[in-house]
């Protein structure tokens, strides 16, 4: 794993001072504190901090360079070895023993259509000399970053991270403010939009050829998943199938010269990965999990459970559920606002692993892939409510119940009914994509100001999710669901935490349970074997069923949680009434004063629960401080 950055021109060979390679690079050195390099040729120059993972000696070193080719990487191909050799077969010589060269060799031997090759989690930069051009490469789920901009001199800048980009000095940055309603609609600032105007993220799955001497050109998409195809066979012979796959996937991702282990959580996802790895090493695995000292958020005895039963060498560490002394630290390692406040923990067992590791596997992916989330199952049961109702009787009848229902949010979950009524008055596609938000279109309306309101010009956070549905390679509503999260929830939330939290201490995490040949299996399953009688995760969990017992199969699904709620009628109440009478968000401009002073004073007097809206503006507001000085 490692931090990646460079600078290309594409008008003009104009030279490129490796000092400004060198600060972006500097400005990323968490991600590769194993080693740094720059390297400038006519009209670019590329910069790499090394995170030493396959062959750590100096022959790894980056940028590395290959006749008229240079490249710099971050991440691991995992079928590396068997791609290496077809390629010495073809006659190539290879001098080195890390993936590096292999990529570059692929290169030279099928140009882009390499990537179609290559099994693993990458994002690189690769510049062709004899060619005056620059390939932009991003894996296929987007598990690695890459940001890129372009300068008034019409030099391009490229990076593993925002800050990267920011430290150049001809880049001036500021707000894009159709990202701050993308922001506030679901926590994080979704792949194809970025909280600074003028920088983009290539897409998951997509690479961009840059020619010098013409135009900048749109991303091309090289991988597109489908959910169009069907498996056939029963449930015994799927079941086998996926037995191995899981096998496959996990001890693809074992290789490594450093030390390797595992997060282990105690849920299925994580168990799983664990019970393949005990049975893939000939040492304990190493594994570690966080826990909470209040035992409403506290999973580690579940996590003990798993690692007694594969002698794990497992470390474990209590957090006191008023741990937000990190949030300085996650606005930092995120730069876009990032609300998902499950980034504390997850910052927290990077932090143990990397301890005694430097490589570490997540169970992340698995919940995308075999529709693990609750929100599947509420959609599913939606769906079929729509399906025995003709459109032109559900708008009007459950639109009008949805709206004339009390909202209830202190009541039991059996009569908190308004939010499904409104969802069955709307299609499934504009449904599903308000329940994966956190604040809704009109929740953000009314905190902002009309001028503010007005600038956005029509645009809704929630479009992007009902045109990922509408043109979803898919059969099913579920399909249409999990492609959309697979789409835009996926690298925009999950990936991101992982890949930043993990970074920011130097340790590479790695997604065995989205191998996309996995992936792939998962998508062609029915329908009904992944979401079974509303149980998520029903062909997963029959494939783990001989590892693990039911008390980890079956328990109801936890997930990284922090007491927000709690927190901002507690330690951070002075932050929530911060916020409501005078922040740097009511500086901008952007925001109704009036609003915001009444959703701090109801949460804070117990009238309302507005906790999550809090964080989120809390992580707002100081990422707007760090990026743009707003105060």
């Amino acid at each position: 794993m490692c931090g990646i950055a460079g600078i290309f021109h594409r008008e003009t060979a104009k030279p490129v001072d490796p000092a400004r390679v060198r600060g972006m690079t500097d400005a990323i050195a968490h991600r590769g504190p194993d080693g740094a390099g720059v390297w400038t040729g006519s009209g670019v120059g590329l910069g790499h901090r090394r995170l030493a993972i396959i062959d750590p000696t100096p022959a790894g070193a980056q940028p590395m360079l290959l006749d008229h080719l240079t490249i710099v990487f971050n991440g691991e191909i995992y079928n590396f070895a068997e791609v290496r050799a077809e390629l010495s077969l073809a006659g190539h010589r290879f001098h080195t023993d890390c993936d590096t060269e292999v990529i570059l060799h692929a290169y030279r031997k099928w140009g882009p259509a390499c990537l179609d090759r290559f099994n693993g989690m990458f994002a690189f930069a690769l510049h062709d000399a004899a060619e005056n051009t620059l390939f932009l490469a991003r894996d296929r789920f987007g598990v690695k970053p890459l940001f890129y901009a372009t300068l008034s001199d019409g030099a391009l800048l490229f990076a593993s991270e925002l800050k990267a980009i920011l430290a150049h000095p001809l880049f001036r940055a500021v707000p894009d403010l159709t990202a701050i309603d993308d922001y506030l609609a679901y926590g994080y600032v979704p792949d194809d939009a970025c909280i600074v105007a003028g920088v983009s993220k290539l897409p998951a799955g997509h690479h961009m050829l840059v020619r010098r001497g013409q135009p900048l050109p749109a991303p091309t998409k090289w991988y597109q998943l489908s959910f169009a195809d069907r498996a056939t066979g029963s449930v015994a012979a799927l079941t086998e199938e996926l037995d191995a796959r899981l096998r496959d996937a996990v001890r693809s991702r074992m290789v490594a010269d450093v030390p390797l282990g595992a997060f282990l959580s105690g849920g299925v996802d994580s168990s799983g990965v664990v019970a393949m790895m005990a049975e893939a090493s000939p040492h304990a695995v190493q594994t570690c999990s966080i826990g909470f000292d209040s035992a409403g958020y506290d999973e580690t005895r579940y996590a003990r459970i798993v690692a007694d039963r594969f002698a794990t060498d497992h470390r474990e560490r209590t957090v006191a559920a008023g741990d937000f002394g990190l949030i300085d630290t996650l606005v930092a390692a995120y730069d876009e606002p990032f609300a998902d406040a499950s980034a504390l923990p997850t910052y927290r067992v990077c932090e143990l692993a990397r301890e005694t590791v430097t490589v570490a596997l997540s169970g992340d992916g698995a919940d995308e892939a075999f529709a693990g989330y609750r929100r599947h199952a509420f959609h599913a049961a939606e769906e079929r409510v729509r399906g025995l109702i003709p459109a032109r009787l559900r708008e009007p009848v459950f639109g009008r119940l949805g709206a004339a229902y009390p909202k209830l949010a202190w009541a039991p979950q059996v009569l908190r009914a308004k939010s499904t009524l409104q969802s069955l008055g709307q299609s499934g596609a504009e449904a599903y994509a308000t329940a994966v938000g956190i604040t809704s279109h009109a929740d953000r309306h009314a905190l902002y100001a009309p001028g503010f309101a007005r600038s956005l010009s029509g645009h809704r956070a929630e479009d992007r999710y009902v045109k990922a549905m509408t043109d979803a390679p898919a059969r099913d509503p579920i399909d249409r669901a999990q492609y959309a999260d697979m789409q835009i929830w996926l690298p925009g939330d999950i990936l991101t935490k992982v890949d930043r939290a993990s970074m920011a201490v130097s340790l590479e995490a790695r997604e065995p349970l989205l191998d996309h040949r996995l992936v792939e299996f998962a998508a062609r399953l029915p329908a009904s074997m992944r979401l079974h009688r509303g149980q998520g995760k029903w062909l997963l969990k029959k494939a783990l069923a001989r590892r693990l017992p039911d008390e980890i199969l079956y328990r109801r699904k936890m997930g990284f949680v922090t007491p927000i709620t709690a927190w901002f009628r507690g330690p951070l109440a002075a932050e929530a009434q911060r916020i409501g009478e005078g922040s740097a968000l009511s500086a901008t401009g952007w925001f109704d004063g009036a609003r915001l002073k009444s959703v701090a004073d109801d949460h804070r007097s117990g009238r309302a629960d507005h906790g999550r809206l809090l964080w989120q503006l809390l992580m707002l507001e100081k990422s707007l401080t760090r990026l743009f000085g707003v105060a």
